[in-house]
């Protein structure tokens, strides 16, 4: 697993960030049950996660590829700090919730459906790819700015590696809160969404079952 980001690392004074909307103050905290990606087709349902017998977040159930999960030990969406979400880019035979997750860009957004029937609108500032062999926790999970409501999308990169039966790097998707709205009662998200926007991402044939494991550690306390 991953080190935890070091505190005097993840923080940072807040601060407009260039060419993008200003931060939305933090809300109140309520648990997610929906997320949806308008540019790349995803409506999820969101289930709560905890840690794997190696320390790492605990992807959603392998037969749920249309569900994203989020640690729930950790930030919940719209509140201040760094809340983790994560979900599978395919299956065995299939694309799965965020196979089209590499192709989102800076400016779109995200918008988080929680429990209190509130909607936490995010903006995505930047997309990237850790190789796990050189793996940053502090860039790839740890809050960037202190006080801000952040969050992290996460899914596997990288190629298949077919010996390891996992994938060689994560993508991850940073953004930040920049609205709050109202659920207009679509439900809970059927788990739509395998690159509806043409991502760049690539299904690739493995063996039935392999699981496609996320080894990313709990991201840093806010």
């Amino acid at each position: 697993m991953p080190p935890l980001p070091a505190p005097a690392r993840a923080g940072g004074p807040a601060y407009p960030v260039p060419g993008l909307p200003v931060a939305h103050a933090p809300l109140a905290a309520s648990p997610p049950v929906r997320v949806d990606v308008p540019s790349l087709g995803i409506q999820a349902p969101v289930v709560p996660r905890g840690l794997d017998t190696g320390g790492a977040i605990d992807p959603p159930p392998y037969d749920r590829p249309g569900a994203v999960g989020w640690w729930q030990a950790g930030v919940k969406p719209g509140e201040a700090g760094a809340a983790l979400m994560v979900g599978h880019v395919d299956t065995a035979s299939r694309p799965a919730v965020f196979y089209g997750l590499s192709s989102a860009r800076p400016g779109g957004k995200v918008r988080v459906v929680r429990a209190d029937g509130s909607v936490a609108e995010f903006t995505i500032e930047d997309v990237r790819v850790y190789e796990r062999t050189r793996f940053d926790a502090d860039k790839a999970y740890g809050r960037r700015i202190e006080g801000r409501a952040e969050l992290r999308l996460v899914t596997c990169g990288g190629t298949y590696d077919k010996a390891a039966e996992e994938y060689t790097a994560n993508v991850v998707v940073s953004a930040y809160l920049t609205g709050k709205g109202t659920d207009t009662g679509r439900g809970t998200g059927t788990g739509t969404g395998t690159g509806a926007a043409g991502g760049a991402a690539t299904a690739v044939t493995r063996p039935a079952g392999a699981p496609a494991r996320i080894p990313v550690g709990p991201p840093a306390a806010p």
